[in-house]
């Protein structure tokens, strides 16, 4: 795809396990272009969220780099590559109190000073969910493990990232709540054709909905089956 543009890249990137003297991650070359929707399967302890948290910068390469936009990101940039890449986990933590003083947080951080929670905006978001209109002012104790992930990534959405990098986001979720979050990410997707997404999941039928680029991931090797 050389006319199109280049988002999150790794060049190289190589992760190993000191203690087990064994490579969680080969040399990976790997690009994500501006509108994709990637998914990437695979087999447990395979590799995968050991990709996708090298790509968020979570956990530092032990060869090769990231780079966004082509540029390789300095250590003082990393906060507003985070930004720009949300990462979110199987299972998200919840803070004490309401839905909406979860949704709230980010603003109380250094890197987004200069926004300001809308709480149409994050109604919106629920409402593409599913959510009954008296979802923000739930307590993050009494929702279901559905709920807190539809939350979790309703306070990532509303800070409108680039690119959403999900690992295994519905993995123990029923079946009704997977495919809620599935539709408030295509919601998220849709608004923006400049976004992109990796979307790492165990279930290929799911992989197969939520995204038009195939990957595997295999004894930390990436491979690329999309026709």
């Amino acid at each position: 795809m050389p006319d199109a543009t280049s988002l999150v890249s790794t060049h190289g990137v190589t992760r190993r396990d000191a203690r087990r003297a064994t490579v969680l991650l080969h040399p990976t070359n790997f690009t994500l272009y501006a509108g994709q929707r990637a998914a990437i399967t695979g087999p447990s302890g395979s590799g995968k969220s050991v990709f996708l948290r090298t790509l968020a910068l979570l956990d530092a390469s032990d060869d090769g780099f990231v780079a966004w936009r082509g540029e390789r990101i300095a250590r003082s940039a990393i906060p507003a590559y985070r930004r720009r890449v949300a990462y979110i986990a199987q299972r998200p933590a919840m803070l004490d109190g309401t839905v909406e003083d979860n949704l709230r947080y980010p603003f109380s951080l250094k890197t987004y000073r200069d926004a300001h929670f809308d709480r149409d905006t994050a109604m919106r978001l629920a409402l593409a969910a599913g959510r009954a209109a008296d979802f923000l002012d739930k307590l993050g104790s009494d929702l279901s493990g559905g709920e807190a992930q539809i939350a979790a990534l309703v306070r990532v959405l509303q800070l409108a990232p680039d690119v959403l990098l999900l690992d295994e986001p519905t993995a123990s979720l029923d079946p009704e709540s997977a495919r809620a979050i599935e539709a408030l990410v295509r919601t998220w997707f849709d608004a923006d054709a400049a976004r992109a997404c990796i979307w790492v999941s165990h279930d290929p039928d799911q992989a197969r909905r939520v995204a038009t680029r195939h990957l595997t991931m295999n004894a930390g090797v990436l491979g690329d089956n999309t026709r």
